[in-house]
């Protein structure tokens, strides 16, 4: 680096750069102070001294969203790029100690459900790797992943991560469930056009991004049903807390098959009206671009256990006849 560049690239220019670049990545001085664990006054502002020091407007600022102008998207995207080569970098040379436990960021209700039951068979084929579970709402990207010192990440969403590894593990479809007592007290269960609002758990985020009732709302849609007054409903912020109303006989849940599967085998939750529907989202594995050796056996054990489970429920999907468009 030349004298003329470090004197150009001083502390107070790298931190405006780094508060464009998460602004510009979510197009939100909100989200981009969560994400950098600030407040937006301060983001806003070191992007308002950039754009000053620049002598350009770099976003364009109106009272219900941000845009980047055309000087804006190209900065925008230089950064990024280089970015994202020095993540790169810093992942290639940072030494990996083998009695460091490897971290692995998972959405709460796959944890709980899916995934922890499932651990056991892990340690006891790789006692040698130490895997450290945390659950966790937010998403993910490189820059997050390197700073929180998460190795991999298991997530229900649309898995948009154009800057990781990602790929699907397993695919979701959604079954309304509800408890045999809730199912005998309401007879107009018998057809999906008995389903009230005022029935309805809803998980109020299902994934970042998604609207508060959007399963259920994709739900009625593929059903070819007009939609209740989703206001009468009763939200929770995890779909195993909706799960768990719905066995206590409080409403009807929209199950995912990866959550339900134990409680309708001990008969807790029974499926209503015969049918499926594909989920807009899936369970994504993601991790860095780059291979690691400690990772890889995580990833090819989880593959394993996905491919194992849907075959096992098998059984429940070929008794639900799917309903609404299908992936291609």
């Amino acid at each position: 680096m030349t004298n003329s560049t470090a004197r150009l690239l001083s502390p107070s220019l790298l931190s405006w750069l780094r508060c464009f670049d998460a602004t510009a990545r979510h197009v939100s001085f909100t989200r981009a102070a969560e994400d950098l664990c600030v407040t937006q006054g301060a983001v806003s502002q070191q992007v308002k001294q950039l754009e000053q020091w620049l002598g350009r407007r770099l976003l364009l600022r109106s009272p219900r969203a941000l845009a980047l102008t055309p000087e804006g998207q190209r900065l925008a995207r230089v950064l990024r790029e280089s970015l994202q080569a020095i993540e790169s970098t810093l992942v290639d040379l940072r030494q990996v100690n083998d009695a460091q436990p490897v971290t692995m960021s998972c959405a709460p209700s796959f944890a709980i459900a899916w995934l922890t039951p499932r651990l056991g068979s892990f340690f006891q084929k790789h006692p040698q790797i130490g895997l450290r579970v945390q659950a966790e709402f937010h998403a993910l990207d490189r820059s997050r992943m390197l700073n929180d010192g998460v190795d991999a990440a298991l997530r229900f969403d649309l898995g948009h991560y154009p800057d990781l590894h990602a790929h699907e593990l397993l695919s979701e479809w959604l079954v309304p469930v509800a408890s045999p007592a809730f199912v005998a007290a309401h007879p107009a269960l018998a057809t999906p056009e008995g389903l009230t609002g005022a029935m309805l758990l809803h998980d109020f985020s299902p994934w970042e991004g998604a609207a508060a009732h959007q399963e259920w709302e994709h739900w009625f849609a593929q059903m070819a049903l007009a939609p209740p007054d989703w206001a009468l409903g009763r939200t929770y912020n995890l779909a195993m807390l909706a799960q768990s109303a719905a066995c206590a006989g409080q409403g009807v849940a929209l199950g995912r098959t990866a959550l339900i599967m134990e409680d309708l085998a001990a008969g807790r939750l029974v499926p209503l009206f015969g049918c499926r529907v594909r989920s807009q989202a899936s369970y994504i594995f993601a991790r860095g671009r780059q291979p690691s050796r400690l990772l890889e056996p995580i990833e090819q054990w989880l593959l394993a256990q996905a491919q194992a489970f849907d075959a096992q429920r098998q059984d429940l999907l070929q008794g639900l006849a799917p309903r609404g468009a299908q992936p291609v």
